[in-house]
C-alpha cells in the first residue's frame, strides 16, 4: 500500500491533520521532524545551529529511510521540497498531498519561536511562502486547501486518502 505524504509550509497543519487522517484510515502516522532528530541524535535547532545545509543533509537521509516504508501517513518538514531527490524518493512509494494554507493564517496562529526558519517573524512567513509555494504545487499529486473549518479540511484529506488507498491495493 502506498504512503500518503503530506507537504506544505511550517504551520500548515501537516502533523495535526496527518494524525487525524492516519487514525481514520487506520494507518500508522510518522512525523519526519522527530525522526530526523532521532536519526541525527540532535534537535532540529541544534542541526540548524551547525548550518541549514547540514540540517538538509540529515533530512534527506531520513526521507530516504521513510520513503522505504509502506502504508504510512508521513508528515514532512516544510523544506523537504528544496531537494528534488527528496520528492523523487517519496513518490516512489507514496502519493504527495500539498496542504495549502495561506501565509496570513500561518502568521496569525503559529508560535514562530519553535520554528527555526520562521524566527524572522511574520515577514519571513510570506517570504518562505513566496519561495516555496510553486515547489509544493509542482511536487504535489493532489493539493488540499486548508482554508475551511478543521472538519472541512479533514473531509477533503480523507477523501483523497481513501482514493489513494483504493488505487494502491
Amino acid at each position: 500500500m502506498k504512503n500518503i505524504v503530506l507537504i506544505g509550509m511550517p504551520g500548515c497543519g501537516k502533523t495535526t491533520f496527518g494524525r487525524y487522517l492516519a487514525e481514520l484510515l487506520q494507518m500508522d502516522f510518522i512525523d519526519a521532524d522527530p525522526e530526523i532528530e532521532k536519526d541525527a541524535g540532535k534537535t532540529i535547532p541544534e542541526l540548524f545551529a551547525v548550518s541549514e545545509d547540514w540540517f538538509r543533509q540529515c533530512e534527506t537521509a531520513t526521507v530516504r529511510r521513510l520513503a522505504g516504508l509502506e502504508g504510512k501517513v508521513l508528515a514532512m518538514g516544510g523544506g523537504v521540497v528544496l531537494r528534488p531527490e527528496n520528492i523523487r524518493a517519496l513518490k516512489e512509494t507514496g502519493v504527495v498531498l500539498y496542504l495549502d494554507r495561506s501565509p496570513d493564517d500561518i502568521a496569525g496562529d503559529v508560535d514562530m519561536a519553535y520554528r527555526p526558519l520562521l524566527k524572522g517573524g511574520t515577514g519571513r512567513v510570506y517570504e518562505l511562502y513566496d519561495q516555496r509555494h510553486r515547489l509544493y504545487e509542482e511536487a504535489a499529486d493532489i493539493t488540499v486547501p486548508n482554508r475551511g473549518t478543521r472538519k472541512e479540511v479533514l473531509k477533503a484529506l480523507l477523501e483523497a486518502g481513501r482514493k489513494i488507498r483504493e488505487e494502491s491495493k
